[in-house]
């Protein structure tokens, strides 16, 4: 399996309406660490995975509208509980959508909330 992995990050703010969040119920702020990781099982005829510069390019592409917003009033998200697993799932499929007329590979998403907490999702 061939990868490339890029990566960005993004600030937002949010709230977890729910007893089960505790303190984090109440808007706070987050920084996430994004990282996308492209997977292959071949190489495309120019041998890559995936173009490293389209690659960076789409990514912003996502990132951009999520970036210093706050995500209780992101249209797509209403009502939704925003967690970094719900996040880096947003955020995978935006890629997927964005890269389907160049890259037919697998694609993962690496949310890292700190240096020691961090969720995913591959699809």
């Amino acid at each position: 399996m061939y990868t490339v992995q890029i990566r960005d990050h993004i600030m937002i703010a949010h709230s977890l309406p729910h007893p089960f969040f505790g303190p984090a119920q109440k808007m706070h702020g987050a920084t996430y660490v994004v990282d996308a990781i492209f997977s292959s099982e071949k190489l495309d005829p120019h041998n890559v995975v995936i173009d490293i510069g389209k690659a960076h390019e789409i990514l912003k592409d996502v990132l951009s509208p999520l970036n210093y917003q706050n995500l209780d009033e992101h249209p797509d998200m209403q009502g939704d509980i925003t967690t970094t697993e719900y996040l880096a799932k947003y955020i995978h499929d935006q890629l997927q959508k964005k890269s389907t007329e160049f890259f037919q590979g697998k694609i993962k998403v690496i949310l890292g909330e700190s240096h020691v907490a961090w969720a995913s999702y591959e699809g």
